[in-house]
């Protein structure tokens, strides 16, 4: 399995982890986000959108982050990861959606503002921000609820669901979300999904450096 990819950006990091959680192998083969590698014309035809990552296995190509971590579950039969149980399956899939759909672009203002900006010497902009924070708080609310009983999202184990939610939130501090109000969610990141190996692993520290921890 080759990964076209600059694990420094979320749904690379997303793959990646996600892959090392599973104990899948995968051969990566580096594209450089900030240089627009995505948009030449050896990776369009890879991946038509311009967007990273992309999967290639054999004749098969594949695009979109969840969809690799799908596939390479299924594939691999790692079903601990991603359970084949209906309700299960359907439970996992919603929060990708909600990930791909709501969280990620919700989360990503925050990055763009607070980490991409600075880097090219941009200021954040604090009305961006702060029409942000509306949206941010109800889909925080919304995960927090979800953690106030559980390990996990899915109970007491780590599955491809975590890495996913997690990974727009990678850079929490840096991003400088406003988490002070959502202890579960805190507590699951810094406890519980940072700590664990293929998330050190795959470590990005500020000013997007990538750094795997031992």
């Amino acid at each position: 399995m080759q990964i076209h990819s600059d694990p420094i950006t979320v749904n690379c990091r997303k793959v990646h982890a996600g892959l090392k959680m599973m104990d899948i192998p995968f051969e990566h083969h580096h594209v450089d986000y900030f240089t627009a590698q995505q948009q030449g014309e050896e990776y369009t035809a890879l991946n038509p959108n311009q967007a990273l990552p992309a999967m290639r296995e054999g004749d098969f190509t594949l695009w979109e982050s969840n969809a690799i971590l799908q596939y390479a579950a299924d594939k691999y039969n790692k079903n601990e990861f991603y359970p084949k149980d209906t309700e299960t399956r359907a439970d996992i899939n919603r929060w990708l959606l909600w990930e791909s759909s709501s969280w990620f672009p919700s989360a990503y203002v925050y990055l763009v503002e607070n980490c991409v900006k600075p880097i090219l010497d941009s200021e954040p902009d604090p009305e961006v921000l702060a029409g942000e924070r509306t949206r941010f708080s109800r889909l925080a609310g919304i995960l927090n609820d979800r953690l106030s009983d559980r390990q996990y999202l899915m109970g007491d184990s780590v599955t491809i669901a975590d890495v996913v939610v997690a990974a727009p939130i990678h850079l929490h501090q840096w991003q400088q979300l406003p988490l002070d109000n959502y202890p579960h969610i805190v507590s699951w990141m810094t406890e519980r999904i940072e700590p664990q190996p293929f998330w050190r692993a795959t470590h990005i520290a500020e000013g997007f450096k990538f750094e795997p921890k031992d």
